[in-house]
């Protein structure tokens, strides 16, 4: 499970777990749009990885974001999405933002459909990869009401570059954790 960092620190969040991102939410405030932004970034592919996301409903706002020591971009842009949707404590509708055109075209045009249909293998009989998270994925968009954007990375949109920020300093951060690892390795 990806682990979740915010305001309050790191923490998990589970569907359902009663995690308030929007405290004081009205009944009407309930009822809009959430926007979700979402970002992945890998230092070599696998390398050092981070996630993020950034939920707003209205003037509120959370930010949440993770990583893993070695990973891949496409598994970082889908535990961005993950953990985007998984922080929602209920079923709401919700534009997804992302720039990855796989996450995205993997809900829109079918393909997951696909997958699933024969057996989570690809047209060229390869396994999907990643499996364990699309499956993940897909509970959690069937939970809610969701509309996919797609956004150019780097092309100036603020709320993209801010959730690459948040998820280029989760890389970091794991390749500080990685190499300060290797260099206690090669002193022993």
């Amino acid at each position: 499970m990806p682990e979740l960092r915010g305001p309050g620190g790191p923490g998990r969040a589970e569907p359902g777990d009663g995690a308030d991102i929007f405290p004081g939410m009205s009944e009407a405030a309930e009822s809009g749009v959430v926007e979700c932004w979402t970002d992945g970034a890998c230092s070599g592919n696998p390398g050092p990885g981070g996630w993020a996301a950034l939920l707003r409903l209205g003037d509120r706002e959370k930010e949440i974001s993770g990583g893993e020591g070695r990973t891949t971009n496409n598994r970082m842009e889908m535990l961005a999405v993950l953990g985007g949707l998984r922080a929602l404590r209920r079923g709401c509708r919700v534009v997804v933002h992302t720039d990855s055109r796989y996450v995205m075209d993997a809900f829109t045009k079918g393909w997951l459909v696909k997958w699933q249909a024969n057996g989570w293998r690809r047209a060229d009989k390869e396994a999907v990869k990643n499996r364990e998270i699309w499956e993940e994925l897909l509970e959690e968009v069937a939970r809610h009401e969701v509309e996919w954007k797609w956004v150019r990375g780097h092309a100036g949109s603020v709320d993209n570059e801010r959730v690459d920020a948040l998820a280029v300093a989760e890389r970091d951060r794991y390749a500080g954790a990685a190499a300060r690892t290797a260099a206690t390795a090669t002193v022993r």
